[in-house]
């Protein structure tokens, strides 16, 4: 029964509940790196070092693209969250049961003791209409039971990673809609993520949509001062709110109303073209890492988890511009002024 002195008990409840959530969404925030190793470089400091400059630099998050005993091994007891992928060329083999638990096993529950593995990215950027693409749902499937099997579904969520190219429809964000092509591919996968409570990890680059749809470069940058894209009661100002915001509402015209997004991918390029240089990557990897703190016109008031692409620059990238996109020299002097904590 309530009385009045039930009254300072709930009011001291109630701001224990909110401390919860304010610590929840401040644990949100912490910014991450992605880290492909040493496959696309030859330059690289050992897979101990890249661990080390992440502790010393204060980033508690890491995206790998495939798991190994040389970046697994220092990752014990680092407190590292981890984003560790599934390759594309491994999607056909996991689709097979047994060659799931297989993998769980060997790269995830024997290292499940210390090393903080947070989501599984099975796949990358695959393409809808792809050879791969029909391995995708099922790799998923597998992967979770394996891990739901090994009693650390509580702990590890299975999703994929995909790209803002799966929009057939971008502007504006509320209009936005997943292209003939890709609605097929993502209304299981979607449905799939709901039911077992994982995000939709996201790979956003504004950069590509200055590069190749001529987007206005403040507008990316998130240095426009004036509305740029008015969608109803809702303005943009920046393009990596709009497209995520353009994502959003995919979602949820595909029953995903209930998903969150996490950005497994965001970065820009210090060289190989006109705007890829140091002055604009600086300004968009620190702008990016306060934005994220207060979510999305969208969903407002949200941190979104987001991991900054990459940690080094990687020489033998084919493109030129793939090869500068590194937080660090491989040298591990840092390029930017940025703060990760």
């Amino acid at each position: 029964m309530y009385t009045m002195r039930n009254k300072p008990f709930i009011a001291a409840i109630l701001l224990l509940l909110r401390l919860l959530c304010s610590l929840q969404h401040m644990g949100a925030q912490s910014i991450g790196v992605c880290y492909g190793g040493s496959g696309n470089a030859d330059n690289l400091p050992p897979e101990s070092e890249a661990v080390s400059l992440c502790k010393t630099q204060s980033i508690g998050k890491m995206r790998i693209y495939s798991p190994y005993p040389e970046i697994l091994e220092p990752l014990r007891d680092s407190n590292i969250e981890l984003i560790v992928g599934v390759p594309n060329d491994s999607l056909k083999d996991l689709a097979d049961p047994s060659a799931a638990v297989d993998w769980v096993q060997r790269n995830i529950k024997d290292y499940s003791s210390n090393v903080k593995f947070k989501y599984i990215a099975v796949g990358n950027e695959v393409n809808p209409i792809g050879a791969a693409a029909r391995f995708v749902l099922p790799a998923m499937q597998n992967v979770y039971k394996a891990i739901a099997d090994a009693g650390l579904q509580n702990q590890i969520k299975v999703s994929t990673a995909v790209d803002t190219n799966l929009l057939g429809v971008f502007d504006p964000p509320s209009a936005a809609a997943f292209s003939a092509n890709a609605g097929p591919f993502m209304e299981p996968i979607i449905g799939f993520l709901v039911s077992t409570g994982a995000p939709l990890l996201a790979n956003i680059y504004p950069y590509f949509r200055v590069k190749y749809n001529n987007q206005p470069v403040p507008y990316a940058l998130f240095s426009a001062t004036d509305v740029v894209v008015q969608d109803g009661k809702l303005e943009y100002r920046n393009l990596f709110d709009a497209l995520m915001d353009a994502l959003y509402s995919a979602i949820e015209k595909t029953n995903g109303r209930s998903l969150d997004i996490v950005v497994s991918e965001s970065g820009w390029p210090s060289a190989g073209g006109a705007v890829e240089t140091i002055e604009n990557a600086g300004t968009y990897y620190r702008n990016l890492v306060n934005h994220v703190k207060g979510g999305t016109p969208k969903r407002p008031g949200m941190a979104i988890e987001t991991y900054l692409f990459g940690l080094f620059d990687e020489n033998l990238k084919e493109e030129e511009i793939e090869k500068h996109f590194g937080l660090f020299y491989p040298n591990k002097q840092a390029k930017y002024g940025i703060s990760f904590n």
